[in-house]
Formats: structure tokens, C-alpha cells, sequence
């Protein structure tokens, strides 16, 4: 099995205890507190299948973030008390998978959140399935981006548009997989990269097809991305680092766990400074609004807001190999 550096900090033997995961006393105490109530209400609420039977909590995608988020926490896939949870979300991502082309689901957002969770998964969850599947759904990627004429993605793998959003997420599914040792050419990157920079505005902002009508959230997905491929000199790079900053304070009316989940990745990698203020605002406003029985509001359903919300905390944590910097 292939170990990942990070998986050195996830555990200790106690005698008669099984494993405990090893603490970072630098954790505030509220986060642990939110993330522990949030993993308590996805484990209580997974289906039979290895879903969550509200809103999207059966898109692929879904449970790839939930996946993500026990794995992000440090709890052990195969002995922990949230294994069998981790190892049923995994096995329902492989049931969606087809076998002839490796899409997973019925959408690129679901095909690279689904990926993703696989190449976290991989190394970390004893299950021989997760290696070819993990290629095959790579594979999809890249032949997606081939037959699109602007090198990136959309919605579907015949997309021959592209939009930032979409773009985005494939690319964080691509750096993720090559962290797990899977072969992604730089080419496929450097194309996705040329995408996104040409729909960023001159003042840092991204857009959603073009340079126009730039938002914090397609901007933090931007930034991400050249934050994950070390490309952080440029200018461009640079001013939209600036304008994030600027907008510190903004909540995402529509999908704001969406845009809390890549905030908090673009600032760390870029600002880690501006990341503590972002976090420590996050975590006083997540504590206000988590229910009682652990679960997050919102219009896609709890699954994918708790899911979302905790990600969006994980970076106080940093056991995911793409959460190093």
C-alpha cells in the first residue's frame, strides 16, 4: 500500500486502545469541536448504500466531499470508529463508475469531485479497486480536455466550451492525483492554467467564461490552482491574491460552501496570514450556525453543506497531502 508522508501524522498506538489520531494542540478548540459534530452527523445520517439520501447527497461528487472530509480530519479508513463509513462512501463512488470509459456520475463537477476523493482515498483505504478506477477516471479527464477547443472543461466530456468553475475542479482533481503517484502529463496542466489567467480581469478577478464579471468565488478556485502548480510570481497571480484579500468579508449568496471551501485553500497557500483572520472568522460564524444535531443549512442538502463547511475547516488540520504547501 502506498503511504503518504502525511498519513506519519495520523496516528499512535495506545495500548488497549487501538489507534488514536495524534492532536495538533494549535487546533482551536471551537473547530474541533464543529468538525467532530459535523463527522458525527454524516456517519448517523450515510445510507445503506454508502450515500446520503437528501438534496445531492447522492451525487458522486457528495460523497466524494464527505469521503474527503473524514479523510482530512485524520480518521483511519480501516480501523477507526469511522471506518466503515469512509469505506462504504468509497465503494459507492466505484458502483457509480462505468466500466467502458471511467465517468463517474452524470457531470464533469461530479466526474472531478469523485476523482478526487479516489486519489485521497488511494494509499490511505486498503481497497485494490481504488488504483484503476483512479486511473480510468484520469484518463476521462484528459481525453475530455483533448477534444475541447479551449484545453480546459465543462459539463459534460464532449464539452468543446469551457468554464472556470468546472475547469477548476478538474484541475484540483489532477494535482490531486498526481500526488498520489498518478501520471499527469504538464501539459494538461499548463493548458488548464492558460485557460483560467485568460479569464482573469486586470484587477485580479476571475470570471466565469471570460475576463468579465469577476467573482470571489471563481477567483479563489483561480487561485488555487496556480497556488498547487508553485506558479505564485506572476502579476496576474498576484492581483488576485490582492483582490481576495479585499474581499475577505464576503459570503456567497447561493453555493456558500462552494466558495468557503476554495477560499480557504487559496488563502492558505498564498496568505497565510490572511488565512488566519479568514479561518478564525470562518469558525466563530460556522459555530452560530451548525445545528445541534451536527448538520449545516443549505439548498443542496445537509450532506453536501456539512461536507463543505468542514473542508473548508480542514486546512487546520493539513492531513490531506493537497492541503501541504
Amino acid at each position: 500500500m502506498r503511504i503518504f508522508a502525511g498519513m506519519l501524522l495520523l496516528a499512535e498506538i495506545v495500548a488497549g486502545q487501538g489507534i488514536e489520531r495524534a492532536r495538533d494542540e494549535s487546533v482551536p478548540a471551537q473547530a474541533e469541536a464543529i468538525y467532530e459534530r459535523g463527522l458525527q452527523y454524516l456517519a448517523k445520517s450515510q445510507n445503506s448504500e454508502g450515500g446520503w439520501t437528501d438534496g445531492s447527497g447522492g451525487e458522486p461528487a457528495v460523497v466524494g466531499l464527505c469521503v474527503a472530509a473524514f479523510l482530512a480530519h485524520g480518521e483511519d479508513p480501516n480501523n477507526g470508529p469511522y471506518a466503515k463509513t469512509i469505506r462504504k462512501g468509497v465503494e459507492y463512488i466505484l458502483s457509480k463508475q462505468e466500466a467502458t470509459n471511467g465517468y463517474i456520475g452524470n457531470s464533469m463537477y461530479n466526474h472531478a469531485f469523485a476523482t478526487k476523493a479516489l486519489a485521497e482515498s488511494y494509499g490511505m483505504v486498503d481497497n485494490p479497486k481504488i488504483a484503476p478506477a483512479l486511473k480510468k477516471a484520469v484518463e476521462l479527464i484528459l481525453s475530455a480536455q483533448k477534444r475541447n477547443r479551449y484545453g480546459a472543461w465543462r459539463y459534460t466530456p464532449q464539452s468543446t466550451d469551457a468554464d472556470t468553475t468546472v475547469t477548476g475542479c478538474c484541475m484540483v482533481a489532477l494535482f490531486a492525483a498526481r500526488n498520489a503517484g498518478v501520471a499527469v502529463p504538464d501539459e494538461a496542466l499548463k493548458k488548464g492554467l492558460a485557460y483560467l489567467a485568460k479569464c482573469r480581469g486586470s484587477d485580479g478577478s476571475v470570471g466565469y467564461t471570460s475576463n468579465f464579471g469577476g467573482k470571489p468565488t471563481l477567483t479563489a478556485i483561480c487561485t488555487l490552482c496556480f497556488s498547487l502548480a508553485k506558479d505564485r510570481e506572476s502579476r496576474g497571480y498576484k492581483a488576485s491574491l490582492e483582490y481576495l484579500k479585499k474581499n475577505i468579508d464576503y459570503r456567497e449568496r447561493y453555493y456558500p460552501y462552494y466558495y468557503e471551501y476554495y477560499m480557504a485553500q487559496a488563502l492558505f497557500h498564498s496568505d497565510e496570514a490572511a488565512w488566519k483572520e479568514w479561518n478564525a472568522r470562518t469558525i466563530r460564524y460556522f459555530g452560530t450556525i451548525q445545528n445541534r444535531e451536527g448538520a449545516f443549512p443549505g439548498g443542496q442538502g445537509p450532506a453536501f453543506s456539512t461536507a463543505g463547511a468542514l473542508l473548508s475547516l480542514a486546512l487546520n488540520y493539513r492531513y490531506l497531502p493537497i492541503f501541504e504547501k
